[in-house]
């Protein structure tokens, strides 16, 4: 007589099959010891990774960064006080041609003292022009000062070195007195003032707009050049509103709204995928090529590089110019934007239709007007500016923090 037997049985029977040797019990002991072990002891520090402690780190990272910008603050500040001057003459930090190619524009507030952010930025822009040589004889730098007081000491010393222009000398300001200007609005104000300013004084082909928190990488310059020379030739890229060359690390995970990181992310699994299993079968020797172990390394390195932070990767990419990846653009954050002229004016006819105001900032009506106007943007990656400011011009900010 015979006896049907039970699945919990046939489930134990194949169990029992398994052994140290299969590919089955090895490839999950692969994915135990990566996501348990190896990746959150390696990554546990890493600031824009899944694995990040915060608890553990976010405070004393905080501080540390904050000293360190503290530091870099106050030689940036020795920097401007000892350039030399040429033949008894203050000497101007950078000089283009008459009409140059590019506009450097910072906007610049007061804003805690101490951590000197402008000359931060225009310290490394300074060097970056040097060390371009006469490749960069067509860029010009710009000091937007839009500080309602006249007590921001940092812009008073940049105007011994760099052309400035002052939106408040010389006028009263009655914004205290103006209920419904409020301070998103005056930033929107601000920066149509200051890129008015750009075209008006110089007549450039393009004006890179840059917050005065917004370092410059190293490869900016050799970066921008190629893709304006060579990328934005393209027909689809050519008429672009606006460039962001900056979007925060925060926000470039694959799993995010924007459709086309998860396009790359597939990308990343189709490429990493049969590398990783023809390693597999040559070090297990196993025979031939399997389809299901294929798919399992393909699903493992998406959520690799997923969970140790997209934002890493991408820093492979600085590399070479021509790896610059060129995107459509989201709306978060507008600390360094590049604007062709044309689309400049544009911009200032746009912006100026527009009210902004708490939870509708300027970056958010300048991504609003895309849509409406039928145009298009994009982004570099990875970033070409690094954001140093922990202090917002908005908001008062009590408890600085990286994340």
């Amino acid at each position: 007589m015979s006896t049907s037997t039970s699945p919990a049985a046939m489930l134990l029977r194949r169990l029992r099959r398994l052994s140290w040797g299969s590919t089955a019990v090895q490839l999950f002991i692969l994915t135990v010891v990566t996501f348990g072990l190896l990746a959150p002891l390696a990554c546990h520090r890493l600031l824009h990774s899944y694995f990040y402690l915060r608890h553990w780190h976010l405070n004393q990272m905080s501080q540390e960064f904050l000293q360190q910008s503290l530091k870099e603050g106050e030689a940036a500040l020795h920097y401007f006080e000892e350039l030399p001057s040429a033949n008894g003459s203050v000497p101007i930090v950078w000089q283009a041609t008459p009409r140059p190619w590019l506009v450097i524009t910072i906007i610049t507030v007061d804003r805690q003292p101490g951590f000197h952010y402008v000359l931060q930025v225009v310290s490394q822009f300074h060097r970056l022009l040097q060390q371009c040589g006469p490749q960069c004889e067509g860029h010009q730098l710009f000091l937007c000062n839009v500080e309602r007081s006249v007590s921001h000491f940092d812009a008073k010393l940049l105007s011994k070195y760099v052309p400035v222009a002052n939106r408040y000398e010389g006028t009263e300001d009655d914004y205290g007195d103006d209920p419904s200007t409020n301070s998103f609005e005056k930033e929107k104000q601000d920066y149509v003032y200051c890129l008015e300013s750009s075209l008006q004084t110089y007549k450039p082909d393009y004006v890179l707009m840059v917050e005065d928190d917004a370092v410059p990488e190293e490869q900016i310059f050799p970066v921008l050049e190629h893709l304006l020379r060579a990328r934005f030739s393209e027909p689809h890229l050519r008429d672009a509103l606006y460039l962001k060359l900056y979007h925060p690390e925060r926000l470039q995970h694959y799993i995010n709204p924007e459709p086309m990181r998860i396009l790359e992310w597939v990308g990343v699994g189709m490429l990493l995928g049969p590398l990783l299993t023809w390693i597999y079968m040559r070090f297990a020797s196993r025979p031939g090529f399997s389809w299901p172990v294929m798919l399992f390394f393909s699903l493992y390195s998406m959520g690799l590089v997923e969970l140790v932070g997209r934002h890493y990767f991408l820093e492979l990419r600085r590399l070479s110019p021509s790896l610059y990846n060129v995107v459509p653009a989201s709306q978060c954050c507008t600390p360094a934007m590049l604007f062709p002229a044309p689309a400049a004016r544009r911009t200032l006819t746009y912006l100026s239709q527009v009210y902004c105001h708490k939870g509708f900032g300027k970056d958010m009506a300048l991504y609003s007007l895309l849509r409406a106007k039928g145009e298009r943007a994009y982004v570099v990656e990875p970033n070409l500016v690094k954001h140093i400011g922990l202090f917002s011009s908005l908001r008062y900010n009590f408890h600085p923090s990286l994340l």
